[in-house]
């Protein structure tokens, strides 16, 4: 299956539609965009973000739009927000195993882990 995320509006809870993911290759400091995307009516991508066969070791940046997201669902954020942008680096290193990166999140924490 690739690399796959999914979030989870632990505020609403509900998915986190409409956020606003992308996705960078990173090399020390610099980061490469890959692709940007917005989740779909569950919190997840439409497809893999790499399927099995573009999947590829190497370091990575997930980054998920989160004042962004809940700016749009109507929550009076103070300025500056708490939560902008949440980043994800993280590291492949088998290209023949599935990595899930889910984000639980409100406009004040968050939580990742690898899924399966």
């Amino acid at each position: 299956m690739g690399l796959s995320t999914h979030v989870l509006d632990t505020m609403h809870g509900c998915p986190a539609a409409g956020m606003e993911v992308a996705l960078y290759s990173t090399h020390g400091d610099a980061a490469t965009l890959l692709q940007r995307l917005v989740l779909n009516h569950d919190g997840r991508t439409d497809a893999p973000l790499f399927d099995n066969a573009s999947l590829r070791a190497g370091t990575y940046r997930l980054r998920f739009d989160v004042a962004g997201y809940f700016k749009a669902k109507g929550v009076q954020l103070p300025e500056p927000n708490f939560l902008n942008q949440v980043s994800l680096d993280f590291g492949i290193a088998h290209e023949d195993q599935h990595y899930h990166v889910p984000l639980l999140v409100s406009p004040w924490s968050y939580s990742t882990y690898r899924g399966s």
